[in-house]
C-alpha cells in the first residue's frame, strides 16, 4: 500500500491506494507534502488536482474502498449524485429502500473512507441544511460552492 499527501486548497490530502485501486482519500490539517507520487496514485493525484482546479467533475479512477456490505452499499448510491447537485439523508435511504435507514446511512456516509471522490459531502438535510460531514462544514460548504455550476459574484 503506497501513500502520498498533496496540498489542496482545503489541507493536506492523504491518498492511499496500490494496483487494486484507491482504498483512502482523507483530509488532514497538515502534513508533509510527497515529492515523488509512486505509479499506482499518479492518476489520483492528477484527477484531484484537476478537480481542485475546477477542471475535472467526475473521476476515473479505480476505487477500492474497504467497509461493511451496508457501506459499500451507501458509496455506491453516492457515486450516482451528480457534480453540482445535492440529495438528503432522506432521500439516500430511499434509495436504499427503507426510509427509516436515515441513521443507518448517515453513519455509512460518515464513514466513506473517500473524501471528494465518494461524494458524501453531497448529502444535506432534508431542510436544506448543511449537516454532518467528517471533514467539518466550512469544508462541505466550499466543496458544494466549488461545484455550484452558477457562480455568485459578490458585490463588494
Amino acid at each position: 500500500m503506497e501513500t502520498v499527501f498533496i496540498n489542496t486548497p482545503l489541507g493536506t490530502a492523504k491518498i492511499k491506494g496500490d494496483e487494486e485501486g484507491i482504498s483512502v482519500i482523507s483530509i488532514l490539517q497538515e502534513g508533509e507534502i510527497t515529492k515523488n507520487i509512486p505509479l499506482e496514485l499518479k492518476e489520483a493525484v492528477k484527477q484531484l488536482n484537476e478537480y481542485f482546479e475546477g477542471n475535472r467533475t467526475h473521476f476515473t479512477f479505480t476505487l477500492n474502498p474497504k467497509g461493511t456490505d451496508f457501506q459499500q452499499k451507501v458509496w455506491k448510491l453516492l457515486l450516482n449524485i451528480p457534480h453540482g447537485k445535492t440529495i438528503s439523508y432522506l432521500e439516500l435511504s430511499k434509495q436504499l429502500g427503507d426510509a427509516k435507514a436515515i441513521r443507518a446511512v448517515a453513519s455509512a456516509n460518515g464513514k466513506n473512507p473517500l473524501w471528494i471522490v465518494v461524494p458524501c459531502h453531497r448529502v444535506i438535510g432534508s431542510d436544506g441544511s448543511l449537516t454532518g460531514y467528517a471533514g467539518g462544514l466550512w469544508r462541505k460548504k466550499w466543496l458544494l460552492d466549488h461545484e455550484n455550476p452558477i457562480k455568485q459574484q459578490s458585490l463588494f
